[in-house]
């Protein structure tokens, strides 16, 4: 899926916890991913179709150093992010086992890959910083993947964070987390977000000019009305 120039720009101006008031009002709650904090203070906001990849237990016949070389690796996934991607990655919540390092991140940035996101952790950390790739993760540790997780593909459904994403879900990331859209509710987002930080922002004022919570947020019939009158 191709996410527009359009809707990366409106999707840029709405916040993850935003889009989760906006997703909670059509009955989805769990779509904030646990774990994916920022790992540099200050990134900007993101957005990006979801690349996906799944790691699974370690097992030791495995999980070796010598199945980075395989067909089936995180470098050859990385050789197949398309640009524009956020990479997101099942590490099973796994904090002791460092998934991606410098290298690898370096490549995803040479590639164009928007961020990394995952449950778990990476590796040389001031490497990693160095990139410049935007990292939402649950921190850093020195150990390789291969000492906690097996690598077994790309491309398909996943669980991060106690969500499931899919391929070419959409992803927004900021200083809050990670957020995940589903396809099929992409154009309600992007219609409902708008709005939702229109109000709040008109709420905000109301509040800093002295205005009392109750009948204000929420909304009561009269404050429906003078911000309906607002937008005229």
């Amino acid at each position: 899926m191709s996410l527009s120039p359009e809707a990366r720009k409106i999707l840029a101006g709405i916040t993850t916890a935003t889009i989760t008031t906006v997703l909670l009002k059509k009955g989805l709650r769990n779509v904030w991913m646990r774990g994916a904090r920022p790992l540099r203070p200050g990134l900007p906001r993101l957005v990006g179709p979801a690349f996906t990849l799944r790691f699974v237990p370690a097992r030791e016949d495995l999980a070796t150093p010598e199945s980075w070389s395989s067909p089936i690796s995180t470098r050859t996934a990385i050789e197949a992010m398309p640009e524009g991607c956020i990479a997101v990655v099942d590490a099973m919540g796994i904090t002791d086992a460092g998934i991606f390092g410098d290298i690898l991140c370096a490549r995803m940035m040479k590639r164009g890959v928007t961020a990394l996101v995952t449950d778990g952790v990476v590796r040389d950390v001031e490497g990693v910083l160095g990139t410049n790739l935007p990292v939402w993760c649950d921190g850093y540790a020195a150990p390789p993947s291969v000492a906690g997780l097996t690598f077994v593909g790309w491309g398909e459904p996943i669980g991060c964070g106690g969500v499931a994403v899919f391929p070419n879900d959409i992803v927004v990331a900021d200083q809050d987390g990670c957020v995940l859209i589903p396809q099929a509710m992409l154009d309600h987002v992007l219609n409902e977000g708008v709005e939702q930080e229109r109000m709040e922002a008109w709420i905000v004022n109301e509040v800093n000019n002295g205005a009392v919570l109750p009948g204000l947020y929420p909304m009561n019939a009269e404050t429906k009305a003078r911000y309906a009158a607002s937008k005229k």
